[in-house]
């Protein structure tokens, strides 16, 4: 995703797989700092219609929760489903 001192490109998150990847290292980083730049990030991002509909919020709210770093634990679960999702292969387990 980014090298030490990179920012990260919202331009770059344009599908699911690309917004999965930088949350997915952002997170693994464990950075505060980064996990804040890559939401930011995300917020500003042309895939985030694809996160709002996978996540099932109206774009306009997922951007504006993004954006401020506010938003609660069942946003963020179902972020982190999408995340999970997108990062096993798109497997749900469902055989």
């Amino acid at each position: 995703m980014t090298q030490a001192n990179s920012p990260i490109d919202p331009a770059q998150l344009t599908s699911l797989d690309a917004i999965a990847n930088c949350l997915a290292e952002a997170f693994e980083d464990g950075d505060g700092e980064l996990v804040a730049a890559a939401l930011h990030a995300v917020s500003q991002a042309p895939g985030l219609p694809l996160l709002a509909a996978a996540v099932g919020v109206p774009r306009e709210q997922l951007q504006a929760a993004l954006a401020s770093g506010e938003f609660d634990l069942e946003l963020t679960l179902e972020i982190m489903k999408v995340v999970d999702l997108h990062m096993s292969g798109g497997r749900s387990g469902d055989d």
